[in-house]
């Protein structure tokens, strides 16, 4: 099994709209993706590694497929999309990592 993750980076006065987030586009970006995928989670970042440090990620997406290929395919054409989203949630550059669950 395959995560996708999409992290936004918590940098200093970033915006990020958690309830828009939540109730607008992680549904939508599930909906597009159909069944490649067998779901999501959200992750809002409350805190660093120490007492009072900021959380590296202000929020994390996080897609369930079967392989990298399965998930591209699906989210490829809706990129544009996505991306154009954005800045209805935030004002924050997200990166992507693909990851093996290797237990779960």
């Amino acid at each position: 099994m395959l995560k996708a993750s999409v992290l936004y980076p918590n940098t200093p006065g970033c915006k990020f709209d958690l309830a828009y987030y939540r109730d607008t586009h992680m549904p939508a970006a599930a909906k597009l993706l159909g069944g490649a995928i067998s779901g999501y989670q959200i992750d809002s970042g409350v805190g660093g590694g120490a007492p009072g440090q900021p959380a590296p990620y202000v929020c994390m997406g996080h897609f369930i497929a079967e392989s990298v290929p399965a998930f591209m395919n699906a989210f490829g054409p809706h990129v544009p999309a996505l991306m154009a989203d954005l800045p209805n949630f935030t004002d924050t550059q997200p990166t992507i990592q693909f990851s093996e669950i290797v237990k779960g």
